[in-house]
């Protein structure tokens, strides 16, 4: 018997009874946990295993593959499906998640961003903007994908006023030291723009939803975010898009 506290974040029916979870846990990464009898589960059995409900789960391994024993939840995030924008960059986070992480993956500092957002998201408590840009660039950082934004990468600089943002590399050339072209893989920005993404990636975890920006840093912000995020998994999303159709943005 393996007991393991995680978040589902995807669950798919099988026959009329049967389902499969998968759950982002600390210490396996996203496992796949098939739930006998999940349709006949009622009360906090079945509430356990619903989507984006955090959840401690008792499984059992047979045969390379994991069975539902027991579960009690931790919490539900009920109020994601009060808004179809809410529920629907939820779906995004998951989806993302589901295509970084392996199985058996020390995973905890990831569970703590995705709980941490799903928390800020569900109470409205941030603009979803923010969180969307706090959560893709915070992951990337947390899978390897730090950018190098502590200075130019020809002089040094570390506040210039203005720079040619790197998407493939992370890093950033002042627009005295820049000599390319300014393709799709160069996002040029603002200094407050660097400021908001270092604090993202630098920040301790009780401050990192604490910081404020303006309308106009955080839709440079939002764009710079997700086209990290995009080049660095090589994918894109439907998620995303259903998200962005329901936001406006």
């Amino acid at each position: 018997m393996i007991t393991l506290e995680g978040i589902v974040l995807k669950e798919r029916s099988v026959g009329e009874q049967d389902k499969f979870v998968d759950v982002l846990t600390r210490e396996k990464g996203i496992v796949e946990i098939a739930v006998k009898g999940a349709k006949r589960l009622s009360g906090r059995s079945g509430s356990s295993t619903q989507l984006f409900a955090y959840s401690r789960f008792c499984i059992n391994l047979r045969r390379e593959q994991f069975y539902l024993d027991s579960c009690e939840p931790i919490r539900i995030f009920y109020g994601l499906r009060e808004e179809l924008s809410r529920i629907s960059l939820a779906s995004y986070f998951a989806d993302v998640l589901k295509y970084a992480i392996n199985e058996d993956e020390d995973c905890g500092e990831v569970l703590r961003l995705m709980l941490n957002s799903l928390h800020f998201l569900e109470k409205g408590l941030r603009p979803e903007a923010m969180l969307k840009s706090i959560f893709e660039l915070r992951l990337m950082s947390e899978i390897g994908f730090m950018p190098d934004i502590m200075g130019c990468q020809a002089c040094g600089e570390p506040e210039p006023e203005e720079l040619f943002f790197c998407l493939s590399d992370g890093g950033y050339f002042c627009t005295g030291c820049f000599g390319g072209d300014a393709s799709d893989n160069y996002y040029k920005v603002r200094m407050p723009v660097l400021q908001a993404i270092r604090y993202i990636v630098l920040a301790d975890w009780d401050r990192l939803f604490s910081f404020r920006v303006t309308d106009s840093v955080q839709k440079r912000l939002s764009a710079v975010s997700e086209a990290y995020l995009k080049t660095h998994l090589e994918r894109g999303f439907k998620t995303l898009d259903f998200y962005k159709s329901v936001s406006g943005t």
